[in-house]
């Protein structure tokens, strides 16, 4: 039986002040054989040497094994081996504490590093106690063998040196892939036009390749293929290649030049993934012009089996969003929808289930249909259709996602049921693995998508036992300190709600935040009305609500204020990231206040509250940069050509950071212009 780590304080609580939770608490969770009973001898950082009567080699490791190195059997704290004999799934291993000695036996490689992975961990708990290393048997392994997360490269790049920190977060979480979409951040050799000016060699991701791949992660590529090629047929010379001459989105798939320009895409990005298993062609939401007396179905099918072939050719397995033949069938709303019954919903499939099955035989037998739910995975729709697949011996792998609304940071509680649930669907379906999407259309700081990223590698390795109030305290232990697990430091959820206010905060009714920047005249037609300074009090009257979200969110936002400003001056963990999500809610309180000031202009009938505002964005603005900066490039290359139809992304509307703040540009440009200060 798995026994979830932190269920056991409860047990060791009663006998003993020191807590396994305190010892063990490491995500992913692990599995144990015995409870926790007493200290060995061990000096958690007095191990230097390890022993392996098969001289298998030490894997990388990291923290107080940093340094281990070879040594003899009496003096090596720690005797290890691999075993593909035992019975254990890839990657598992198992970790014995002993009173004198630590014993690793591993299926594997990967097994023996994550066996040391886990090792690190426990070390560093009994270090942050100033104890010495619990007894223990340790039985682990995964419950999914494939685990990526999604590297979207869509909209901005981060600072070299942050995707190699990045591959270390992700190896100490048991992450073992990568699937990285590189739309024009990767520098294409053969078709140099689709490469921007700030993209990335193919050297350099070979490099981050070899980097990752010692740390038990592949890197495989995502090239967008039939529909989301903006960032290929925005360019003059592609042009002819769209599906409609008027739209960026699609290709045509009946022109036998398009898969000429593919295909080279293809080669450079596997090239630049040297250790790749898969090749992800994209796919997803797109419709195209019916030609040739041939349906959308059949138009999808068409390129679906020659990219398919490609990547077969080429030594890859094909990975392809789903969606698109679903939709065209007519079973796809199911998915999506929890209030249709379990009989409408299979009424719905003895209807359209004839759209699939007439070209079955069309299907690719060798490509992995990515079922993609990001908010509905537990529907009885979504749930049947992973079966359809099963039943037509088809490989169907799922895509949960880190958030759910395209905001300034992941919403839903960094959307952790639903990882939780698409985790426990596909290890009861025995499916091969799961992928965590983290998509760049609102380009949140990739730091604030770590707590959706650790919830993944906890549900996808260890499976569904441990709650997930147990997992945030989990996550807070791991990455503030042991000192903030408590609720009282749970400042993340409580952030999302002024986060979501913010987002219309200053928009009108009818205002639409990723349109601004393409509205004629959004000043207008998006942006709040303004005190009339002739009629006292009646603006104030019309936005009676927005007045009371605004005061609201100042509210939660001033005890967010206090929680991460505690956190600081107690010497947390992790004070980067603290000061992202401080900047997070300076912006959003930023939004807030602009409102209570105009209430105030309403009231008094003078400017006088509004006189500073802009100065006030603009330091918030140049702190908030500031921050964001370390780590991430913030602002395209000036020669960068924005897509034309690119779903509205807000991180396509600018060339430089702008579009971060498109509705406070706006708001202080329209008081400028309204009130001629």
């Amino acid at each position: 039986m798995r026994l979830v780590i932190l269920l056991l304080i409860f047990i060791i609580s009663c006998n003993s002040n020191t807590s396994t939770y305190n010892y063990l608490n490491i995500i992913p969770s692990i599995e144990i054989s015995s409870n926790f009973q007493d200290f060995s001898n061990i000096n958690p950082e007095k191990i230097e040497y390890a022993f392996s009567i098969k001289n298998d080699k030490i894997p990388f490791t990291y923290g107080c094994l940093k340094n281990i190195t070879l040594g003899d059997f009496e003096n090596a704290l720690i005797n290890f081996e691999i075993d593909p004999k035992i019975d254990l799934k890839s990657e598992g291993y198992i970790l014995n504490i002993e009173k004198e000695k630590i014993y690793i036996i591993s299926k594997d490689q990967a097994g023996l590093f994550y066996a040391f992975i886990t090792l690190n961990q426990i070390l560093e708990n009994a270090i942050s106690k100033k104890t010495s290393v619990p007894v223990l048997n340790i039985k682990d392994q995964p419950s999914l063998d494939f685990r990526p997360i999604h590297l979207d490269l869509k909209h901005h790049t981060e600072k070299k040196s942050y995707y190699f920190n990045l591959i270390d977060h992700l190896a100490n979480l048991k992450i073992n892939g990568i699937i990285v979409e590189f739309e024009d951040k990767l520098k294409y050799v053969l078709r140099p036009e689709v490469g921007s000016s700030d993209a990335f060699s193919i050297e350099w991701w070979m490099e981050l390749s070899d980097y990752a791949k010692l740390r038990n992660i592949i890197i495989n590529p995502l090239v967008q293929g039939l529909g989301h090629a903006s960032f290929i047929l925005k360019h003059d010379k592609n042009i002819i290649f769209r599906d409609k001459s008027e739209s960026d989105w699609a290709f045509n798939p009946l022109n036998p030049e398009t898969y000429k320009l593919q295909f080279d895409l293809y080669l450079d990005a596997i090239k630049a993934t040297p250790h790749g298993k898969y090749l992800h062609i994209g796919g997803d939401e797109v419709h195209l012009v019916e030609r040739d007396n041939k349906t959308e179905l059949e138009l999808n099918l068409i390129w679906l089996n020659k990219v398919c072939e490609f990547a077969e050719k080429n030594g890859r397995i094909p990975i392809f969003w789903d969606d698109m033949p679903l939709k065209h069938a007519g079973v796809y709303n199911p998915m999506f929808n929890d209030k249709i019954s379990i009989k409408e919903v299979d009424e719905i499939w003895k209807k359209n289930e004839i759209n699939l099955m007439n070209f079955i035989e069309k299907f690719p037998k060798n490509a992995v249909y990515m079922r993609w739910n990001y908010q509905k995975s537990d529907t009885y729709g979504n749930l049947k259709a992973m079966d359809w697949y099963m039943k037509n011996e088809l490989t169907v792998m799922g895509a949960t996602a880190g958030q759910t609304r395209w905001t300034l940071m992941p919403q839903n509680q960094s959307n952790i049921s639903q990882i939780k649930s698409f985790a426990s669907s596909s290890i009861d379906k025995k499916l091969d693995g799961l992928l965590l999407t983290l998509w760049d259309d609102d380009s949140p700081h990739f730091e604030l998508y770590k707590r959706g990223i650790a919830a993944f590698a906890q549900y996808s390795w260890s499976g569904k036992n441990l709650p997930i109030k147990d997992f945030k305290k989990l996550f807070r232990f791991k990455n503030f300190g042991p000192q903030f697990e408590k609720d009282n430091y749970a400042f993340i959820d409580l952030l999302e709600k002024p986060v979501g206010m913010w987002l219309n905060m200053l928009l009108s009714e009818n205002g639409w935040r990723p349109g601004l920047s393409k509205k004629q005249n959004p000043l207008e037609s998006d942006i709040i009305d303004l005190p009339d300074l002739n009629k006292k009090g009646e603006w104030s009257k019309k936005h009676k609500v927005r007045i009371n979200d605004a005061k609201r969110s100042l509210e939660i936002s001033l005890k967010v204020e206090t929680t991460i400003n505690n956190l600081i001056q107690n010497e947390s963990k992790n004070l980067y990231l603290l000061e992202i999500y401080n900047q997070v809610n300076e912006l959003v309180k930023f939004s807030s206040n602009a409102i209570l000031k105009l209430e105030k202009v309403d009231l008094h009938g003078n400017l006088k509250p509004i006189l500073d505002l802009e100065n006030e964005y603009n330091s918030m603005r140049e702190k908030f940069e500031k921050i964001y900066s370390k780590t991430r490039i913030l602002n395209k290359p000036k020669d960068y050509i924005l897509d034309q139809d690119h779903h509205h992304h807000p991180a396509n509307q600018t060339i430089n950071f702008d579009w971060q703040f498109l509705s406070e540009i706006m708001l202080i440009k329209k008081i400028k212009e309204t009130y001629k200060i």
